[in-house]
């Protein structure tokens, strides 16, 4: 049986979807950065790999020569793309193009999917719709288009199955602080242990976001795999929208302190959309696909994960 390949598998999404495809009997292979340590899972066959090496690139693909690969590594924050543009375009146009290029060049038939973001929409009151007009509005929307681009295009070109997504946002445990939901599920835990003062601080809470756990967002990615159509884009998305403030309430009703919301103006986003919100019909139709898993459940699960995070530093210091 030819090997799963996950790129970027110790990060966010990547964990979780080593976690789901270890169920099969399909072997794992995992790609990481060098500069960063393997994941945690001794089942997978982790492989420290530079995607901007283009020669390392080419010689992983050749002498593994998976049968699928789902590529989750890249520059993932949209505020950190306005200060490091160069390093996001890179990453994700430059380390895309390695990839699909050591593809071909090996004549390795894998099915291929590149997950994208909604942000390569263009601003809408309304829900979006795979034909929603395009216009993203930061360097990181930017190279996820060009990143969905070259996908399309090698599929065209050389025969390959390559399956695009374009990904609402987010949420659950193991995701880093710079994103809403886990900054304030971090702030808590940290307030309970007595580290920090009570006070939240928080950018803006009046946007709107479709927001889906992030094991649910991975269990679409292999659906879409196996039942999708390829070169078809699908928006991973509830169709539901969460204010952010009504979030936040959810995380503080669970704390077991009381704390005080402060907002802090270095935590607001230039070009904040007021909603982003999808239309899941055409993964559900096509794939099969819905989200199991509630809010309120993503939400409790990401504040227990930094509450333990928080409680294991503390060890770690007293030792």
């Amino acid at each position: 049986m030819n090997a799963v390949l996950v790129t970027g598998a110790s990060g966010f999404g990547g964990s979780h979807l080593v976690d789901w495809l270890l169920r099969d009997s399909a072997p794992v292979i995992g790609w990481h950065r060098p500069s960063t340590a393997p994941g945690a899972s001794s089942s997978v066959q982790w492989m420290a790999v530079d995607l901007l090496d283009a020669s390392a690139v080419r010689t992983a693909i050749a002498e593994t020569r998976p049968g699928t690969i789902y590529h989750l590594a890249g520059a993932a924050h949209t505020a950190e793309s306005w200060r490091s543009t160069t390093t996001t375009l890179a990453t994700n146009v430059l380390g895309t193009h390695n990839l699909l290029e050591a593809v071909c060049l090996a004549r390795v038939s894998a099915r291929i999917l590149i997950p994208g973001s909604a942000l390569v929409y263009r601003p809408s009151t309304e829900a979006l719709t795979e034909d929603s007009p395009l216009g993203p509005r930061s360097p990181y929307a930017t190279s996820k288009l060009a990143q969905e681009r070259l996908g399309l295009r090698v599929a065209a070109e050389e025969g390959l199955a390559v399956f695009v997504t374009r990904s609402f946002n987010h949420a659950g445990p193991r995701q880093e602080p710079s994103f809403s939901t886990s900054s304030f599920a971090r702030q808590l835990a940290l307030i309970e242990a007595g580290v920090e003062e009570p006070v939240i601080h928080v950018g803006n809470l009046d946007a709107r976001r479709d927001v889906t756990d992030v094991r649910d967002v991975v269990r679409s990615y292999e659906a879409i795999v196996e039942r999708g159509q390829p070169s078809r884009p699908y928006n991973v998305c509830s169709g539901c929208s969460y204010r952010i403030a009504d979030l936040l309430q959810q995380l503080v009703s669970q704390a077991r302190v009381r704390v005080e919301v402060r907002p802090d103006p270095n935590r607001m986003r230039p070009n904040d959309m007021p909603l982003i919100l999808g239309n899941p019909r055409r993964v559900q139709q096509d794939v099969g696909w819905t989200p199991a898993i509630p809010i309120e459940r993503t939400l409790e699960d990401l504040l227990n994960y930094w509450r333990a995070e928080v409680a294991g530093l503390g060890r770690v210091r007293r030792g």
